[in-house]
């Protein structure tokens, strides 16, 4: 492979980036006259008909940063599927301030290189590929810095491989440093890529995050982490984005993103919290108490799980730390009067007691439930309850809302309820709600899935938090507790913080000065009390994940208050009744799908959006499709597989959604995965696909989606509006192929995109 190399050391980049402009440019619309076949690798390549593109087979992306510096390494797979000889050359968006180091190509490349275009000549190319192969795809880099290598020719039906180095220094915010590696946001490309990232710092780092796609991340020590986006993950578009944190002394590592919006008044934000260091020498001591069901339906199988969970608890907890066991059927029956001290004496009695259990009788959970709760806790732990349950209440009192309001009213030592659902005849709201309101947390057990095993990997993660209670306050410049500042805050419950957790909360802001709060929680017996300001000055329409996680969060949460809603309150409900009738449903169901129009999220509610033959520009049909949507799902349905997708739909995709999901996935009433292509997140904006014609989200609410004119691709007037948007970060919105109808500054418009 032959190689051209160019050391620049971060010093030098913004010297260098100066001196760009000083060389030669290449002249307007001569780039295709040179060659004919142009590699974007973030996106395609392009070729003027009638030849055969160049095939982009694989590219793999190698990052290693450096504290604030990233040297980023890409290896482009190239195959001419044609019979002869082509000549190429590789753009590659890049951010402004980058340097080649380094670049290289497999083949008789003459003196390769690459170099840096400066911002008006990168203008200039793009507009040429736009005019010469009339593909907008490539509108949504506009604004990007390219590089640029020089021609290197392909043989017939072989495969090279260009590898190409640029380094640049990260943009960093307090105690956050950021990476950005720019990809098509195109739902539907199928170039396979690979991304592998070290970190390396001074300071410990405290915590990593990608809101664009999921990662695993293998932690070499403590100031190197590694992380890799497998292939089901890198196959989703859009830039993939980098964020961590490092630790500053004994406050938890804290930062937050936000995006400007001044229709909300302020904006939207993103806040990332790392763990705080543990100041006790002793790990908080753990209270466990098991409730167990017994009921008949458990025999077989489930039952020989369920007892040898219940013994894996009990074996894996500390000397001197607590448990009990309330096993319930028809009635409820206890191993303890309260929980005992793990001792070898009660270890024994405990491994005698679950082997004698035997399924028998009804399922009574309000008492079992409330004999849990009542216990006296003993001093010094922290009180958590494992439930678990198999069937619906059919003992005692069986109302849903009545043993909803007991353990919210009933909880006085705060005790965490971890629920498990074993098969498919529980009620899934019920458990959900139970475990949400005392910071715990719901899991099911599907038929064919070892309960011992569900079990036990939650029961790990419960190793005495490092901030248990935790409350985060707003307050004003005098530290005064203010209700003005957030709205819409996700989680509105913190959970308990563990060590080596992170949390993500997303909300509204409301006007531009600095963002203040108080976290406050409990380290055993103290109370520990902690202080973060953030500036909103950086607030940036780059940051367009922060409104749309905000939105995947709150339609979650609007749905579950319409799944709760529909809880049996023990009293008859009247046939045919239409429980829209109330004017709180009604406004949830609207909002619901105001959300889902404007921020282009499906559920398994809305999902007809993206159906062909749906009338986007009727919103009363709209709201009626959503109203029936939900009435027959959300609000009826308690059990069974597809009361089950629901819940797993809010949790993974919702309540806890902390990575983009472009293709809108989700789990149908089989749990089957469901994804659509005909919508498309871009930038800040969704659109609905309908035939050749993409339409703005925001228009739906109107029911107007008629444009008062229409621009034409290529047209001076359209390079115009691609460079306006491009200086607001929103360029991307042009990219769709096909016409699309949108708003820009009150106006709806028709951008005719056709090839």
């Amino acid at each position: 492979m032959r190689r051209t190399t160019h050391t620049v050391w971060p010093a030098a980049f913004a010297a260098l980036s100066a001196a760009l402009p000083s060389q030669s440019p290449v002249p307007r619309h001569e780039l295709f006259d040179r060659v004919h076949h142009v590699v974007v690798p973030s996106y395609r390549s392009f070729a003027p008909a009638p030849r055969q593109p160049i095939e982009i087979e694989r590219v793999q992306a190698r990052v290693e940063i450096l504290e604030q510096t990233a040297r980023t390494t890409l290896q482009v797979e190239l195959r001419n599927p044609s019979s002869m000889q082509e000549e190429a050359v590789l753009l590659l968006p890049v951010p402004s301030e980058a340097a080649v180091s380094q670049f290289a190509f497999d083949g008789p490349a003459k003196e390769p290189t690459a170099r840096l275009l400066p911002a008006d000549e990168a203008r200039r190319t793009y507009d040429e590929i736009v005019r010469k192969v009339r593909d907008p795809g490539l509108l949504e880099f506009a604004g990007a810095r390219l590089i640029r290598t020089s021609v290197f020719p392909i043989a017939p039906r072989a495969t090279s491989k260009v590898q190409l180095t640029y380094e640049h220094v990260l943009e960093a915010d307090g105690d956050r440093v950021d990476y950005e590696l720019l990809r098509s946001e195109a739902v539907g490309q199928t170039v396979p890529w690979e991304i592998v990232v070290d970190v390396r710092t001074k300071a410990p780092i405290s915590m990593l995050y990608s809101p664009s796609h999921a990662v695993n991340t293998d932690k070499i020590s403590a100031r190197h982490h590694r992380l890799r986006v497998d292939r089901a993950a890198a196959a989703a578009p859009g830039a993939f984005r980098l964020a961590y944190l490092v630790e500053r002394g004994a406050t938890p590592a804290a930062s937050l993103f936000a995006y400007p919006d001044p229709k909300v008044g302020g904006g939207y934000f993103l806040m990332l919290l790392g763990a705080p260091h543990r100041t006790a020498t002793v790990t908080p001591r753990r209270e466990v108490t098991l409730v167990f069901d017994r009921s008949g339906s458990m025999a077989g199988e489930k039952m020989d799980q369920a007892r040898a969970a219940l013994q894996q608890v009990v074996e894996a907890l500390d000397d001197g730390e607590a448990f009990n066991i309330i096993d319930y059927s028809t009635t409820v029956e206890r191993f303890a009067e309260r929980p005992v001290v793990k001792t070898p004496e009660t270890l024994a009695q405990a491994r005698r007691y679950i082997a004698a259990l035997r399924p028998i009788g009804g399922t009574n959970i309000h008492d079992a439930l409330l004999e849990a709760l009542r216990q006296e806790v003993t001093p010094g732990t922290l009180p958590l309850v494992l439930f678990l349950t198999d069937g619906l209440p059919t003992v005692g009192c069986t109302a849903e809302q009545t043993i909803r309001d007991m353990v919210a009213a009933g909880n006085p030592a705060q005790r965490r309820i971890f629920a498990f659902g074993v098969g498919q005849d529980v009620n899934v709201p019920l458990l959900d709600r139970i475990a949400e309101t005392t910071r715990g947390t719901s899991a099911y057990v599907l038929p064919g899935e070892d309960v011992e095993v569900k079990v036990g990997r939650v029961f790990r993660k419960l190793c005495g938090p490092v901030l248990a209670n935790p409350e985060l306050t707003t307050v004003d410049a005098q530290g005064a507790v203010t209700t003005r500042r957030v709205r819409e805050r996700y989680p509105q419950l913190m959970p308990d913080v563990f060590d080596g957790d992170s949390a993500v909360l997303l909300g509204q802001y409301r006007e531009d000065e600095p963002l203040r709060f108080v976290l406050v929680g409990d380290e055993g017996e103290s109370r520990r009390r902690f202080s973060f300001e953030f500036d909103l000055a950086k607030a940036s329409t780059k940051n367009s994940f922060v409104p749309r996680l905000w939105a995947t969060r709150r339609v979650a949460d609007l749905i579950d208050q319409v799944r709760q809603a529909g809880a049996d309150t023990g009293r008859p409900r009247v046939a045919g009744a239409d429980p829209f009738a109330d004017p709180k449903l009604k406004e949830l169901r609207d909002e619901i799908l105001r959300l889902s129009a404007e921020f282009g999220i499906l559920t398994e509610y809305t999902s007809f959006l993206a159906t062909e033959g749906t009338q986007l520009d009727d919103w009363a049909g709209l709201l009626i499709g959503c109203q029936t949507e939900l009435h027959n799902r959300a609000w009826s349905t308690r059990t069974g597989l597809p009361a089950l997708n629901q819940g797993l739909n809010l949790k993974v995709f919702g309540k806890e959604q902390t990575v983009l999901n472009p293709s809108n996935c989700y789990f149908d009433g089989n749990l089957a995965r469901v994804e659509t292509t005909a919508v498309q997140q871009i930038c800040d904006r969704a659109f609905f696909r309908r035939g050749n014609q993409w339409i703005d989200g925001r228009l739906l609410s109107a029911g107007n989606l008629q444009p008062v004119r229409t621009i034409q691709f290529g047209s001076p007037e359209h390079l115009q509006l691609v460079h306006k948007l491009a200086s607001e970060n929103r360029a991307g919105t042009l990219s769709l192929t096909g016409e699309i109808v949108l708003r820009i500054d009150g106006e709806v418009l028709a951008i005719n995109n056709q090839k």
